[in-house]
């Protein structure tokens, strides 16, 4: 892997009067992030919400079960914080997935509040 050399957060220059300039180099922002979010509802089975957990999320039974029962019991949960894109793929297949069981599930992707920007 080869290294490359860093970069100056700040260069100092004269300029022809004599006064000296100093360049920036630009800020990078960390990406937003974004949360998965499970709603509680009525319909869902239970079990099928863990069922997602686990397949989606890649949580274990008993995490899945808790997070399921937090949800429940708080009526909404987020289950995961990833980059704009993951978070919209992920609540997208979830939304498929209860759709082609005929589960009102309800998912979204939002952005996190707690991402220090």
């Amino acid at each position: 892997m080869s290294e490359r050399p860093l970069r100056p957060v700040a260069t100092a220059r004269e300029d022809d009067d004599g006064d000296v300039i100093v360049d920036q180099a630009p800020k990078t922002a960390r990406a937003r992030r974004w949360g998965v979010v499970f709603y509680n509802d009525d319909y869902t089975h239970k079990w099928f919400v863990v069922h997602v957990l686990e397949q989606f999320f890649r949580m274990d039974e008993t995490t899945a079960t808790a997070f399921m029962m937090a949800v429940h019991e708080q009526g909404k949960g987020v289950a995961g914080i990833y980059t704009r894109d993951i978070a919209e793929t992920k609540a997208a297949a979830v939304m498929d997935y209860a759709r082609e069981y005929e589960m009102p599930l309800r998912v979204t992707a939002e952005p996190d509040d707690d991402d220090g920007s």
